[in-house]
């Protein structure tokens, strides 16, 4: 590379040194630093390379960190990160004590916010633009969000309330027409006509709410944007900008395959080719097994439906979505309505698979409480990426689902432990429950190799509800695990010289717990350990210790999985390592 401005930028200080002129080989050497870090260590690869431009204008006409940048989501904030002195770490992104993959407040004064969910920025800026106008302080507040956040309710909440303030708030519209799917619905519909000059009544929707409203903008062209982000410094009120972007931007293959290349793990940094990961002799991936056993289920039954919020590739109901496009929805970023929608759905007869990620589904908790619990409507939640998740951290942990949902009367909970089990729960599920269910299952693969051969000829099972199991018999101490961590126990097991003294048992049903198994370990061993990959307060191990308090049980009761803190990022092996729930931690904790 001819020059190196790069090297010579450790924040936006710095960057405002720089002639307007050099801006564009600056946007050049971002990109490549990006893809030549994220194609070793992977990480989210397109949201970044189509803000570039942006990223570089916002931080050259504002006074950051004075003017406060809320970027909603995260997904695109590499380019920022790494011009607000996190460029000697980047490498580290979304690595076990490196920096986080998402604006962070604790890492960085330039990270106004901490994000991870989508489409709480314009609430967030517009929160601080007002405690601003309360102190008399002079600043710039900019929320930086893209067309699938902003199609979301809290998104519109936002809106709604900064268009009758006076705060100096400013909505940069990042519209590249995808979010990690394609965005859908009727306001993706309202924007592409918008940028292509077919709507004569554009703009409409936002002046109405009392924005100063201007673009659409070429998000990659530097003199029209710094003039307007310049023009728009002097306008008063609440101000919205309206850029258009492409995804991926600079990187042919990630322009042209924009869902691959959100998150494309390990890839060629000078051809932009995905470095090839063998499919066989691998297990499938749960979130597989879910899509292709519900277009088998609804293959036979036509009340079956499915609905995600705007996860259809990383649900796998995109497999329905394929087979049964009437029958299977994809709402966009919104949990709240996919929840509702379903009960809704449910009180006509349907039966409804409820695809969301458990991190996800903490924000429709009112409507999972208040219109499919209290109402006791048979809703059938399959939460995705429950338990520890990995890279992208405290943010997408699924490890609250046991404990917030163990509360709530008339619900099931159950977490299978592997593929087949997943498969016969969505069969019993399917053949109809007098309850709503939950049904929780981890991110990443199964355990069986040859599961696609195991089915060939599969019949369902169906599941009694609440039954739980025996895997190993044992003398002293019973080990009762539940969902896919119990396989730690039973490789770990394995492993111990005292293992005829342990007994394992699964207990795949959170709620209602198998009582009557229950009374009979109580009764039978002289300690008991519970094991779960979820927070240990309010959980599995919490239900078994206030059945032993109930019932006025003294024998000692250990409780292992997540710590009452948030567990950072790292591979899902070291996160567990840390919460002592893996398998050489839990070798050394059974042999003593």
């Amino acid at each position: 590379m001819k020059k190196n401005l790069l090297l010579n930028i450790n924040n936006p200080t710095d960057l405002r040194n720089l002639e307007f002129s050099q801006l564009p080989e600056l946007a050049k050497e971002l990109r490549h630093f990006i893809i030549d870090v994220v194609s070793v260590k992977e990480g989210h690869l397109g949201a970044s390379l189509g803000v570039i431009e942006l990223t570089i204008a916002l931080h050259y006409v504002f006074d950051t960190p004075n003017d406060l940048l809320v970027w909603d989501v995260g997904h695109q904030a590499y380019g920022h990160k790494i011009l607000t002195g996190r460029k000697d770490k980047f490498h580290t992104n979304r690595q076990l004590g490196g920096i986080s993959g998402f604006p962070k407040r604790s890492e960085s004064i330039y990270d106004t916010f901490g994000v991870g969910h989508s489409s709480t920025s314009i609430s967030a800026a517009l929160g601080m633009a007002i405690a601003s106008q309360l102190k008399g302080e002079s600043k710039h507040h900019i929320a930086v969000i893209g067309d699938a956040s902003i199609a979301s309710g809290m998104a519109f909440e936002g809106l709604n309330h900064a268009g009758v303030t006076h705060a100096n708030l400013l909505v940069i519209l990042n519209d590249n027409a995808i979010g990690i799917d394609p965005s859908v619905g009727a306001l993706k519909n309202y924007l592409t006509s918008v940028k292509s000059g077919k709507n004569p009544k554009q703009n409409n929707m936002i002046k109405s709410l009392n924005f100063d409203y201007s673009g659409p903008v070429d998000g990659h062209d530097f003199e029209a944007l710094i003039s307007e982000l310049e023009r728009l410094k002097k306008v008063k009120g609440p101000k919205f900008l309206h850029i258009i972007t492409t995804k991926g931007k600079g990187l042919q293959q990630a322009e042209e395959n924009q869902v691959t290349y959100h998150a494309p793990g390990k890839f060629d940094a000078t051809t932009g080719e995905i470095h090839p990961k063998s499919e066989e002799n691998v297990p499938p991936k749960f979130q597989d097994v879910f899509g292709w056993t519900l277009v088998e289920l609804a293959t036979n039954n036509p009340k079956i439906i499915g609905i995600t919020p705007a996860m259809p590739s990383g649900s796998s109901l995109k497999f329905m979505m394929e087979a049964f496009p009437d029958r299977a929805f994809d709402v966009g970023i919104a949990e709240q309505h996919a929840v509702t929608l379903a009960a809704g759905m449910a009180t006509q007869g349907m039966v409804v698979f409820c695809n969301i990620y458990s991190t996800f589904l903490q924000r429709a908790y009112d409507q999972v409480i208040h219109d499919v619990a209290l109402q006791n409507l048979p809703v059938i939640f399959c939460l995705d990426r429950a338990g520890l998740v990995g890279e992208d951290g405290a943010t997408h942990h699924g490890v609250f689902d046991l404990a917030y949902f163990r509360s709530v009367p008339n619900m099931i909970i159950y977490a299978p432990k592997d593929e087949i089990d997943l498969r016969n729960i969505l069969y019993t599920a399917s053949l109809g429950l007098n309850h709503p269910i939950a049904i929780r299952y981890p991110r990443g693969r199964g355990k069986y190799l040859n599961y696609k051969l195991q089915i060939a000829n599969y019949e369902f099972q169906k599941i009694e509800i609440g039954k739980a199991h025996l895997l190993q018999s044992g003398t002293k101490i019973a080990v009762l695990s539940t969902g896919f961590i119990g396989n730690n126990v039973s490789l770990a097991l394995n492993k111990i010289s005292n293992k005829n003294d342990i007994a394992h048992y699964d207990f795949g049903f959170v709620k209602p717990l198998d009582e009557n198994l229950l009374h009979e370990i109580f009764l039978k061993y002289k300690s008991i350990i519970t094991i779960e990959d979820g927070v240990i307060k309010g959980g599995f191990g919490s239900a078994i210790i206030e059945f032993a308090s109930e019932n006025k049980y003294s024998i000692p009761i250990k409780t292992l999985g997540v710590p009452d803190e948030f567990i950072e990022h790292g591979t899902v092996e070291e996160l567990q390592k840390i919460c002592q729930i893996d398998i050489e931690s839990l070798v050394d904790f059974l042999s003593k």
